[in-house]
C-alpha cells in the first residue's frame, strides 16, 4: 500500500480482491467496510479521500480483506449486519438477513396496522423477521420457533440488543406438535433451496452458511411448506394469515400446495427483482 490515504486503501481493496469478486460487490464492500470501521459514508467519502487511517485503522482493513479472500461473508467477519434498519448478530449458525426478506416483513406491516395481534416467526434464526416486526408493530405479541439451539441464543441476543420482548422456543416444526396456541399472523422463511442448487451456489455462501437452514432433498422441496400448511390449518385464527418466502421456481407449486390444503386468497408476490418471492394466504 503506497500510503495511508482513503484514496489508497481504496485502491489496495480493489486490488486485492479483483480476481475473486465483481466491481458492483468490490464497491459495495469497500463502502460497508469504511462505514462500519469509521463512520464514513458514501457522500462524505469525497470529502475524506485524503484522509489518513492510522497503523492500527489500516491493519483493520488488511485483516479483513484477508478473511474477504477466503471467501468468508463480510457479516461474518464483522459478526453483524444490519436488516430493516436494525442490528443483527450473526454467525454460522444464523443465516445472513437477506434484502428480499426486508420485503418480507414490509408486506406483514403493511396488512397488519391496524390490530392487536399474536405473530408466529417459524425458524426465526438471527431473529430478524420476529424482531423487525415487533419493532414496526410493538403492540403486537411475538413467538419464534427455531429447532437450533444455537441460532437460538443469537436470536434472544438480538432481541436483548433491539430492546424488544419476543418469545423464542425450541421447536421442531416436522415433528407432531401438540401446541394449542392460536396466532393471528404466522410468517416463515423456510430451508427451500434444492441440494442440486449446490453447483450453481456462490463458495463465500456454501462454505460459510448453515446448510441446516437452507437445504432440502431434491425430491421434497416442499417438505417445510407442507409442515407450516397444517400448522397453520390448525393454529391459525379464523382469517388469520399465513406468509411464506419461496424458491422463485417454487411460486406454483406453493400456491396450489395451500389451495389443496384449504387456504383462501392465495397469492403470489414478486420481489424487487420480479421474481416470485412470497406466498400469502387467509385461513378460512
Amino acid at each position: 500500500m503506497p500510503n495511508n490515504t482513503l484514496t489508497a486503501v481504496i485502491s489496495y481493496i480493489k486490488t486485492e480482491l479483483s480476481d475473486l469478486y465483481e466491481d458492483t460487490e468490490i464497491k459495495s464492500m469497500t463502502h460497508i467496510m469504511l462505514d462500519h470501521f469509521f463512520s464514513i459514508s458514501k457522500k462524505e467519502l469525497i470529502l475524506e479521500k485524503n484522509k489518513r487511517l492510522s497503523e492500527s485503522e489500516l491493519l483493520q482493513i488488511i485483516y479483513v480483506v484477508k478473511d474477504l479472500k477466503k471467501l468468508k461473508p463480510l457479516a461474518y467477519i464483522f459478526g453483524e449486519w444490519e436488516f430493516y434498519g436494525l442490528p443483527f448478530k450473526v454467525n454460522q449458525h444464523t443465516l445472513i438477513p437477506r434484502p428480499e426478506t426486508e420485503e418480507l416483513v414490509q408486506l406483514i406491516v403493511n396488512e397488519n396496522k391496524l390490530e392487536k395481534l399474536h405473530v408466529l416467526d417459524i425458524g426465526t434464526g438471527s431473529g430478524c423477521i420476529a424482531i423487525a416486526i415487533k419493532k414496526q408493530l410493538p403492540e403486537n405479541t411475538i413467538t419464534a420457533f427455531d429447532v437450533s439451539e444455537e441460532a437460538l441464543i443469537i436470536a434472544k441476543q438480538n432481541a436483548l440488543l433491539n430492546e424488544v420482548e419476543v418469545n423464542f422456543k425450541q421447536i421442531n416444526i416436522l415433528k407432531p406438535l401438540k401446541i394449542v396456541e392460536q396466532f393471528d399472523v404466522i410468517v416463515s422463511n423456510p430451508p427451500y433451496i434444492p441440494i442440486k442448487d449446490k453447483e450453481i451456489m456462490k463458495k463465500n455462501v456454501l462454505d460459510f452458511e448453515p446448510h441446516l437452514a437452507l437445504f432440502v432433498e431434491n425430491d421434497n422441496t416442499l417438505l417445510f411448506y407442507k409442515a407450516i400448511a397444517q400448522f397453520a390449518l390448525t393454529n391459525l385464527t379464523p382469517n388469520g394469515k399465513l406468509y411464506v418466502e419461496i424458491h422463485e421456481e417454487l411460486g406454483q407449486e406453493v400456491k396450489s400446495l395451500f389451495e389443496k390444503t384449504g387456504f383462501d386468497a392465495v397469492k403470489i408476490i414478486n420481489d424487487m427483482n420480479n421474481k416470485n418471492r412470497i406466498v400469502s394466504c387467509i385461513k378460512k
